[in-house]
């Protein structure tokens, strides 16, 4: 039989599972109108194009790297044509951009993937006079190890064990990566179509290839078909395009102090997301990618013995660009610089930085593209749909948490009588009757009766939830049900697409899986997705 998948979509103010910045931003907030330049709609897309068509954006060097890049690999046709569309002035880019998790990381990974395809092909379908390529940023220089090291399928963790360090990127795939591999295999096997996918990440994670190089291969092979351009920007052309901004962060701070006013006026409302640094760029060679530091008329290398004069700085710059590695202050500002963009996807945090980056796009006078929330899911399989049909629960009911459902279905099912309304409103008249009878006594006796009356319905009050508490405990098996929905659906109390991986859903209903989600995934609607299968 055919897998159907059903979805239903809801306000992202109704989950309860996203930030206040977040929720103002896609409910345009009169407050952060300032903090971005277009609106989230078709309208907005097309004066993003008109502040691009004003900027010259470097489409030799983009193409160049990409078609080099792309020179030795199977491609499908779609993704050599959108490399070769970026030639052209009417060619426009929608972007997300990731650090390249192993085996992808988390859901959204793919969510964001996928978010980009649907809407690119939205905006040729709307804007045909335009052509819109959907790319891939690969943050691979991110250092961040424990957060790029490992992967959950099916509520277990699988971690890699490295003691590399630097840009994980250009970490290679090792012994101990190649075994943790085996180790997933032996669970994604046995899924229906579990052994292509485990085929696919043995042929892109090989002994002593990068990690950039394994991750490029594995979302190519995985996305190819929808003509996704994966850009790898450590890459000593593309940063060749930044060395006047990198000079004038190195030298003048001038990132620092723009993104701190920003950050300052944003602060009202909001909690910054990201916090700027003197310089705002990392040093990066082989193994070691740390930050650089001025001291007196020096620049070191934090934690290590590298020190640069200004004029031995100013010489590596020039001569090695892709010795810089720019920080989440300046990366947003290089993805601009090097892509004809015109909308941007990511999710809360990275959209919540975003905001504080508009003035620093202004300065340098680089187009700011539509920041677009990324797509959100929570895909509930047959095993939870029981239990839900069990509980006599639907999926949009979930979202208003554990405990209060347990409440509702308590109160819903139960055969005791678990409130006293009948006895608080026979106690409301006795206490009538008692303060007619001392009002004819002394009127300043009327207190002291509602008084009493309080400290009675209180204590009345506290005998129901003591009853209430013990009668929800006869309802163990519910509890359990539930525990066992919520502990894999809202692991951690957060969403499922911040801690499972793809690949199990993946190898259950096969690509299926893809273009469902590339079926059901909106373009600039943003309102969060249930999917039901």
């Amino acid at each position: 039989m055919d897998t159907k998948f059903q979805s239903e979509y809801l306000p992202y103010s109704q989950t309860g599972k996203f930030t206040k910045i977040v929720l103002d931003y896609v409910n345009d907030a009169p407050q952060l109108k300032d903090f971005y330049e277009h609106p989230v709609n078709l309208e907005g897309i097309k004066s993003a194009i008109a502040e691009r068509k004003k900027y010259k954006t470097n489409r030799q060097v983009l193409a160049g790297q990409l078609t080099a890049q792309y020179k030795e690999l199977e491609c499908c046709n779609l993704v050599r044509s959108n490399v070769d569309a970026l030639l052209h002035e009417n060619t426009f880019t929608v972007c997300t951009a990731h650090q390249p998790n192993i085996f992808t990381g988390h859901l959204y990974f793919v969510y964001k993937i996928l978010h980009t395809i649907k809407l690119a092909a939205s905006l040729k379908k709307e804007l045909p006079e335009y052509n819109f390529v959907p790319v891939f940023f690969m943050g691979s220089e991110d250092a961040d190890l424990d957060e790029l090291n490992h992967v959950v399928i099916d509520g277990i963790k699988y971690k890699w064990e490295t003691k590399q360090t630097g840009a994980v990127g250009r970490m290679k795939v090792d012994d101990n990566l190649i075994t943790l591999i085996e180790k997933i295999a032996g669970r994604l096997s046995v899924e229906k179509f579990g052994k292509p996918l485990v085929e696919l990440l043995k042929k892109c994670f090989v002994k002593n290839s990068t990690i950039e190089e394994a991750t490029f291969l594995f979302v190519h092979y995985l996305f190819q078909e929808y003509g996704l351009l994966v850009l790898l920007p450590d890459n000593a052309a593309f940063k060749k395009e930044m060395i006047s901004i990198f000079e004038d962060d190195i030298f003048n701070h001038t990132s620092s102090k723009i993104v701190e006013q920003t950050s300052e006026k944003l602060s009202q409302y909001y909690k910054a997301q990201a916090y700027p640094r003197e310089i705002n760029l990392f040093y990066l060679k082989d193994n070691l990618r740390n930050r650089i530091i001025p001291v007196n008329d020096h620049f070191v290398v934090h934690d290590t013995d590298i020190v640069f004069t200004k004029e031995e700085i100013k010489n590596e710059l020039q001569q090695y660009p892709e010795r810089f590695s720019p920080n989440v202050i300046l990366r947003g500002l290089f993805q601009e610089i090097i892509l004809p963009d015109v909308a941007w996807i990511g999710g809360g945090g990275e959209l919540a930085y975003w905001l504080q980056l508009k003035d620093l796009f202004t300065n340098y006078a680089v187009p700011y593209p539509v920041l677009v929330l990324r797509n959100s899911f929570l895909i509930i399989d047959e095993k939870y749909q029981k239990i839900l049909h069990k509980l006599n629960l639907n999926a949009v009911a979930l979202f208003k948490g554990k405990e209060v459902l347990l409440d509702e279905i308590v109160n819903r099912e139960s055969k005791s009588v678990l409130n006293l309304i009948k006895e608080k409103k026979e106690f409301e008249n006795i206490y009538d009757q008692i303060e007619q009878l001392v009002k004819s006594i002394d009127s300043t006796l009327s207190r002291h009766v509602e008084a009493l009356e309080t400290r009675h319905v209180k204590a009345l009050s506290a005998l129901e939830k003591k009853m209430f508490r013990a009668e929800k405990r006869k309802f163990t098996d519910q509890k359990n049900q539930l525990n066992k929905i919520f502990s894999s659906l809202f692991p951690y109390d957060g969403l499922q697409e911040r801690t499972e991986n793809f690949m199990l859903f993946y190898c259950k209903w096969g690509n299926t899986f893809f273009k469902k989600l590339y079926d059901v995934s909106l373009a600039l609607e943003e309102e969060f997705c249930i999917i039901e299968i």
